[in-house]
C-alpha cells in the first residue's frame, strides 16, 4: 500500500491550506466542487482521515466511520437535489482506474441524466 502523502491537494485543502467552494463539512468528512465538473452538481466527499484510497479506507478505517462516510454522502446527495432524480458515485482506485489524488475520495455527479457507465454505452446496468 501507498504511504500518505500529507501534501496531497486534497490534504491541504482539509487543512485550508487552498481554497475551495465548500459544499459540506464536519469533524469526519468534507466536501467540495470539483473544478472540472462532470455534470450541473460534481463534488468531491473524502473522509478527514488520512486514507489513499478506497481500498485503504474500509481496510484502515473504524466501521462506524465507513458507515457514517456514507450516510453522509447520502445526505449531501439530498442537500444538493439529486437524490430523487439520480447521482453517480465514482472513487478510483490506484493506477489502473486513473486515480489522479492519493487520498480516498467519491465524485457525487447528477443534475442531468449521465448515459452508460463506460464511454459509447447507452443502457444503464
Amino acid at each position: 500500500m501507498t504511504k500518505y502523502d500529507q501534501c496531497n491537494i486534497f490534504s491541504r485543502i482539509i487543512r485550508g491550506e487552498i481554497p475551495s467552494k465548500m459544499v459540506y463539512q464536519d469533524e469526519f468528512v468534507v466536501a467540495i466542487e470539483d473544478i472540472n465538473p462532470a455534470g450541473p452538481v460534481h463534488v468531491l466527499v473524502m473522509p478527514r482521515g488520512e486514507y489513499t484510497s478506497f481500498d485503504d479506507f474500509v481496510t484502515k478505517a473504524p466501521e462506524g466511520l465507513i458507515a457514517r462516510f456514507f450516510k453522509t454522502v447520502q445526505r449531501i446527495a439530498e442537500q444538493l437535489g439529486v437524490r430523487e432524480s439520480g447521482y453517480r458515485l465514482i472513487a478510483n482506485h490506484g493506477k489502473h482506474a486513473s486515480q489522479s489524488v492519493p487520498h480516498f475520495h467519491v465524485h457525487l455527479i447528477g443534475g442531468r441524466s449521465l448515459g452508460g457507465l463506460v464511454p459509447g454505452d447507452g443502457e444503464s446496468r
